[in-house]
Parts: C-alpha cells; structure tokens; sequence
C-alpha cells in the first residue's frame, strides 16, 4: 500500500507506506509505526513550514478537551504554567535527540530509532506500547463520543433524557461505533481518510476559538480557582495529560524524514513553530476554560457548555466528525502492530496469502473494536482513560529519547573520555528516570482511582433521573 500522505492522530503517525513490516499512527487527525525492516519512505520535499504543520496536527487533539481541568487539578494557572514549561523542555529535547539519531542511522520511523539505536528488545518493547497507545486513543475517542451525546440530548431534551433508551450513552457509542465507525476499520488501505483528516487541525483551532468566546460572551458565572495544589501527587498526576497532548515524537520522525532540506537547523524552526504554535492553543484553551468554570470543570470542556447554541453545536459536531475518521487510522496502526509482533514472536518471514491476511485482519479488527467499545461503555469519562495513556505518552518523550541518547552517546564515545559525553549520559539518565517514575506513578495511581472509584471520574452528570419524591410531587400537583 502506498500513498505519499502523512496522517496524523493525537501524537500518533501513519505515512501509510505501511507493510506488514512499518506502522505509523496518525499525522493529520489528530497522534504509530512499528517496524522489524525499514520501509522505503518516499521523499515528498516538504518544506519546514509544512512539516510544522505536520507536527501540529500531529498534537491538537483530544487532549484540549481535557487541559482546563488539567489546570485546576496542578493548582491553578501559575503552577500549570511551570510546569508546562518544565515538561516542555523535555518535549523539545527528545524531538531533537530523535531527529539526531533519524539522520544518523537515516530511518523514518519511531521504531527503527530506537531498534537502531538501542536494539531489537527494546524496539518490540517500543512497538508493544505504541499498540497499547493506539488503543487507549481509541478508548478515548469512544468515551468522548459518550460525552457528546449526553451534552447534546441534555441541552435539546432536558436532564432526564437518558429515560429514553436510544438516547443513553451506552446505545449511542454503540450505535455510532458499529454503523460508522466500525465499515472503515475493515479496510486494508486507510488513504480515504487522508482528505478528512487533514481538516482534524481546522476542529482543534475552532474549538480553541469557542472556548475563549464562550468566556466573554457565554454567560457563565465565575468560579473559584486553585492557587496552590492540594498536594504533590496531584501535581504529578497532571504530567501525562500534558504529555498526552504533547506526544508528537512518534510523527515527528516521519515527517523529519520527509524533510526537502534535512538539516538540523532547518527542522529545528519545524519543531520551535510547531511546539510554540501548539502550546499557544492549549494554554489559551485551559486558561480561559479554567477561568470560565473554575473548580466546576470536568474533564471533557464542551460538557459544560449548551449544545443548543448553534456555535457550540458546531464545535462538538466538528470534534464528533474529527473522532470518527481517526478511529480507523488509529485501529489500523494497531492492527499492524500486532501483525508484526505476531510475526517477530513466530519468527515467520514468508508472506501471508491473500486469504489469511484477509481473516487475520477480520480478526484483529474485530478484537480490537470489540473490546475497545466494551471499556468505553464502562469508562464514566476521558480523564480516566487520558491519564492511563499519558503515562505511556510519557515514554515515548523520556524513556525512548533518553535510551537513544544514552545508546548513541556510549557508542561515539566507549571510554567516556570526553566530557560532553559525561554530560549527555547524565542526561539521558535523567530522562529515562523521570519517564519511569512517571509512568510508574501515574499509572498505578490512575488505576487505584478507576478500581476504587476515587478521583474525578464521575464529577458530573447530565441526566438527572427522577426520585420517588420527585414523582409524587409532581403528581401532587396535576
């Protein structure tokens, strides 16, 4: 399969020359690539303002939705702000050690950095977590599906809508994900998506737009904000939002390898635009969000906001039509993931017919959105799913990078005679324990609150089901 065209999902890259051999998640729908052989990429000369671009669709996505209560649960805007600026160093860093290590080993995927760099162990382990970011991505896109609906029947037929059975969320996703969704994911070439992918960043942009004009003109009473954190661990539990919605390092190597001019100064103004760009949109989102809602914020913004008002139906429309064609890319990067996990597990290097690539992708497919909408049914929103998936955001920014440095570091210099590479080995070292403490962390502390029922899961309900009290005052009154 063969098409000159990156398309991009929430940090995940798909240049969609895959083989059985290469997966890339999305580069125009807003966030994966996996590889055992490197795939011929074809040169399409792009231009550095193109590729940040590129990087930015790659970035803008969900994750917007969920940056205002990010801000409230770090401690208000001061402390968001910091430590925005903190993760985002890092972020820069690990783009240019990716795209250092990309022209040196000349590869044009996230996996062949690192099973260049660091090995084949540590390329499969590369390649298992891009699967199972793929699939919380999916997760994700599901549950806000969810959240839309129950803003949309809540604001056009009142708060107990969901007495209605083909209005409640569960009926909904189910429906939207086997009717629309789930035809595009059988498909064995995913380039009819390109075109409606690419309008991904145009959704992302409008609903920046709509939440500041939502502030000035919305007419919503001002909240209380935080200025401190409750507590540390709260602060820490921030990061993977952030670094879900600044995962672009799978994309970035692809589109650097699409690069017309590809030194490093030129790709640097791709990656100091687009990292500006990006941070400028989901900093303006939060901050008037936060500012709008205060401690009332949830983790989907457009929940707060009224579906009846043509402006925001757009927004939600827009966002809905968004997630629908970057499911299918999304799946399809799974799907190759695991066909080459498969096939590095068997050790089985002849083709598959036509026959059985045909079942197995019916297969995998099947598992894959079959599952997927069980958790999203089960799922009460996407700051649960975010959190568990920015852990893995995470390391693709500091675990992977800070490997690679190390790896190219001690390979340029064994003896450690130098003393740059002293520094760059303590660097790499920090990397890889930050990413690790994270992840752990996060993790475990993501999964205690979706097992306990702790946490902010549930901090908003849009239908509001009648109590006997209610029934019978009502019938009092007729």
């Amino acid at each position: 399969m063969s098409f000159a065209q990156e398309v991009a999902v929430d940090g995940v890259d798909v240049h969609v020359t895959c083989t059985t051999s290469s997966v890339r998640l999305p580069s125009f729908v807003d966030q994966e690539s996996i590889t055992s052989a490197s795939p011929r990429l074809e040169s399409l000369g792009t231009s550095w303002y193109a590729a940040a671009f590129l990087i930015i669709n790659a970035a803008l996505g969900a994750g917007l939705l969920n940056f205002p209560q990010a801000f409230d649960q770090a401690g208000g805007i001061a402390v968001s702000l910091i430590l925005q600026g903190v993760v985002l160093i890092f972020v820069v860093v690990a783009l240019v050690v990716l795209a250092r290590c990309a022209e040196r080993h000349n590869c044009s995927t996230y996996q062949e950095v690192v099973q260049h760099t660091c090995g084949m162990h540590f390329q499969r382990i590369c390649s298992i977590a891009i699967a199972l970011y793929c699939y919380g991505t999916c997760i994700t896109f599901l549950v806000i599906i969810g959240d839309f609906s129950d803003r949309l029947f809540a604001s056009m037929y009142g708060v107990s809508f969901c007495l209605e059975w083909y209005m409640r969320r569960d009926f909904v996703i189910t429906a939207v994900s086997v009717l629309v969704i789930l035809p595009m994911c059988f498909s064995k070439k995913i380039d009819f998506l390109k075109i409606p992918s690419a309008l991904g960043v145009l959704a992302a942009f409008y609903l920046v737009f709509l939440v500041v004009l939502q502030y000035y003109i919305g007419g919503h009473t001002p909240q209380a904000v935080q200025t401190e954190p409750r507590s540390v661990a709260d602060v820490f539990t921030v990061i993977p939002v952030i670094c879900f919605g600044y995962q672009c390092h799978v994309s970035s190597v692809p589109v650097y390898s699409c690069l017309e001019d590809r030194r490093m100064k030129n790709f640097s103004k791709s990656l100091f635009a687009a990292i500006a760009v990006t941070a400028l949109m989901y900093t303006i989102a939060a901050i008037y969000g936060y500012l709008t809602f205060g401690q009332a914020v949830v983790s989907d913004i457009l929940e707060m906001y009224d579906a009846s008002n043509v402006l925001v139906l757009i927004g939600i429309v827009a966002m809905a039509a968004k997630i629908v064609t970057t499911y299918p890319i999304l799946a399809f990067c799974g799907r190759m993931a695991v066909d080459d996990l498969y096939i590095q597990m068997k050790k089985r290097v002849e083709a598959s017919t036509e026959v059985q690539e045909f079942w197995q992708r019916i297969l995998v497919t099947s598992v894959w959105f079959t599952t997927s909408l069980v958790v999203a049914c089960l799922v009460p929103s996407i700051g649960t799913v975010i959190h568990i998936i920015g852990s893995l955001a995470a390391v693709f920014i500091f675990v992977f990078p800070g490997l690679c440095l190390l790896f190219a570091s001690m390979e340029k210099d064994e003896l450690y005679y130098y003393a740059r590479t002293k520094w760059r080995i303590a660097i790499s070292i920090l990397f890889v324990a930050v990413g690790m403490f994270i992840f752990g962390q996060v993790l475990t502390q993501s999964t205690m609150d979706a097992i306990l029922g702790s946490g902010d899961a549930s901090r908003i309900s849009l239908c509001h089901l009648p109590t006997v009290v209610d029934i019978l005052s009502g019938y009092l009154h007729q």
